[in-house]
This record gives C-alpha cells, structure tokens and sequence, in this order.
C-alpha cells in the first residue's frame, strides 16, 4: 500500500502552480486534512503592490503545545519543458524516484508533513496536541500576500504556537545532516549617477559618471563585518552596471549600479541602510547627482538559539539517524522570517540537490523517510509539552 505522503505529492505535482497561479493545489490539501479533523480556513490577500494570492490555514486543536508546520505549494517555473526526462508536471515514478517540479522544493516538505498526521490520527496520535499548517502559494516569487499575512492573520485572532517547522529542503548531503536555524537578511538598492553626456573626444565639454559608478563600487564593496558566532559575513555583491549607450564614441548621461547585501545579526535593515548611506555619501560626486533607490522590502535577519525546541528537534533527529544534526544559517532568505516575530522555527526537510533545477525529482523513500520523522518528531514534542 502507498504511503499516504507519495500518493499526496504525486496529485500535489501534477498541480502546475507555478507562482501565483494555485490551479486547485490547496483544494488537494484541504481535502487531505479535512478529514483527519482539520478545520481549514482559505485566506485570499492581494494588495500591497503585488499578485493576489490563495492561501490555506488548517488547525486541529487538542489538549497541549502548540506546534506550527509552514510550507508552499507555488513552484518556480520549469523553463522548457522540452528539457525534461519525464514531463514536470506529471509526478512519474521511475526506479522508486518521482520527477516533477516541485519533488525537492517544497511540495514534498507539504506532503511528508500531511502524511505525518495521517498517520499519527490512525492511532490517536494527535489529541495531545494542537497542529497547525499555514501553507502559502507565494514564497517562490515577491511573498508579499502569503506567510507574512496568514501569521498577521492568526496573530490576530489570538493563536499562540509554541515553535514552528518549514518544511523546505535543508539536509545538505543525506538526510537529517542538517537543519536550519536562521537565515540570513536581504536588502537589494540600485545607485544612478546622473552626469552630463557628451563627444567622447570633447570630457571637457561633458561629465562623465562613469568614474562616479566605479567609485562607488569600491565603496560598497569594503567588509561590513566578519560575521557572527552563528552567521558567516555579511557580503554585499553588485549584480549590474548600465548606462544604456550603444555608441563607443559617446560620453552617457547617466550610469546605474544595482546591488544585493545578505547580511547578518550584526545588522538590521534601518542600520545597515544608514551604513550604505555614509559611505555613499563619502564618494566624490565629481559634480554628478547621486540617486539611491530601495529596491522591494528588507527581508529581516533571524536565528532561533540552538536550545529548547531547536535542541530536542536535533534530539530526535540524531536518534533517528545516529548522527546529530549540523545547525546551519546559510543560503538565502525563506518565509522562516516572518514566523520567527511569532515562535522559535528552523527549517527540517529533504536534500536540495535538484531543486529549480530541470529535472527535479526526488526519491520515494526520502519522502517516506521524512513523513515517518515528522511523525516521530510531532509525538515526541507533545510529550515533551511546551517547556522550551
């Protein structure tokens, strides 16, 4: 007999809810958790200067803790489709492995998760506890109208998690090598230095901005920080210089600079712009006008401490495995930020290695594998209760 997590990730797969479009996903999940005693409530956002967005919020209430599973079901798109081994939206299980976009990132974490609680429910498992899933189908793209209103919302009428588990991909090598327990912040910023165009062979008629532009590359570029107990340094890469000129014989107008920071606890957004600002304006402007733009929000730096909750989610999984768990804060940002105002949270879910890529695809047994550790874990926590 089927696992009950395959069966879920093979109708989730075949769901082509490339960001924002749902195409029924959440309909699949919602009619998976409605009889195991979920209450499911569906959540449409919009506005804010971005894609409306349907969203899931499943709780099942019972008598102790209080634990939180996030996931998504919007996946990236999978570029041709004439590339793919076998079609990506097709959930085709070849050799005990199931291709699809989606197998790694994350429509398995949502699986695994759901199938976890169905089994837990065969065996009463679940009235020592309350379980909630907020499941999004906007984390791949601006994130705007997804996890960060489900927890305004749920924060609103009065829900209290006493820690949370996004299921994305986190083991780096084999399963369970590794958790994640912070991520990273992001600020993204674009500089136009505005000169005055002119004959290549007349500068003395023109102002240059480009020297301007490479100035204040230099500038960006010096260290911020040597990074922190649990983060690596902050590093600030510039992603594009342009001015717009096709002529090799002409002086530009203006020149434009776009740069991303992913940056540590050593920051905050408001500092770390402040600190962007000052060396911005340490440059010699050469008579040109410097423009600073934010580009989209600051995503905001966060770690969980590798004690309570965190410690006995690695317990568990060194039992499981024999091996305990790295506690990792690399790679780039996840919706784990704006759970993180609420609760304690890490990320625990499957090897990366495929996805976004073509191809994506993942084992049948991981999946199996990482239901029956939620499982594991989720009787274990609410027998521990909400010390923390």
């Amino acid at each position: 007999m089927s696992h009950p997590a395959v069966s879920l990730l093979a109708d989730l797969i075949r769901r082509p809810s490339v960001t924002p479009i749902e195409d029924g996903v959440l309909d699949v999940v919602e009619a998976f958790l409605t009889p195991l005693g979920f209450e499911c409530t569906r959540l449409p956002f919009e506005g804010d200067g971005s894609y409306p967005v349907d969203n899931l919020f499943a709780i099942r209430r019972g008598n102790g803790p209080h634990l939180l599973f996030a996931g998504h079901t919007d996946v990236v798109p999978p570029g041709d489709v004439a590339a793919w081994t076998h079609d990506p939206f097709s959930a085709e299980i070849v050799d005990g492995v199931m291709w699809g976009r989606g197998a790694t990132d994350m429509k398995s974490g949502v699986a695994a998760f759901c199938g976890a609680v169905a089994n837990l429910a065969a065996n009463g498992g679940l009235d020592r506890g309350t379980i909630s899933l907020a499941i999004t189908n906007d984390e791949e793209a601006d994130a705007v109208n997804g996890t960060k209103k489900i927890m305004e919302w749920a924060d609103d009428r009065g829900e209290k998690f006493d820690f949370a588990i996004v299921g994305e991909p986190s083991s780096f090598e084999t399963f369970g090598d590794s958790i994640k327990i912070g991520r990273r912040g992001s600020v993204s910023g674009k500089l136009t230095v505005v000169g005055k165009q002119g004959h290549a062979a007349y500068p003395q008629r023109a102002n240059n901005p480009m020297p301007v532009i490479a100035a204040l590359t230099q500038a960006l570029y010096e260290p911020l920080d040597n990074g922190t107990e649990h983060f690596q340094p902050t590093n600030l890469e510039v992603t594009a210089i342009d001015t717009g000129n096709a002529a090799s014989n002409v002086i530009p107008e203006r020149a434009s600079l776009r740069f991303n920071i992913r940056f540590n606890d050593t920051w905050t957004g408001e500092t770390l712009l402040a600190e962007i600002h000052r060396r911005i304006a340490a440059v010699d402007a050469r008579g040109c006008a410097i423009e600073f733009e934010q580009i989209g929000p600051v995503s905001r730096c966060f770690i969980s401490q590798p004690e309570g909750h965190v410690a006995h989610l690695s317990d568990v999984m060194e039992q499981a495995n024999g091996k305990r768990p790295i506690m990792s804060t690399i790679g780039g940002t996840s919706d784990a930020r704006f759970i993180a105002q609420y609760c304690p949270v890490v990320e625990c879910g499957l090897i990366g290695a495929t996805m976004h890529q073509v191809d994506e695809r993942v084992p049948v047994a991981d999946v199996e594998r990482l239901s029956d550790f939620y499982a594991t874990y989720v009787a274990s926590f609410f027998d521990r209760g909400t010390r923390d």
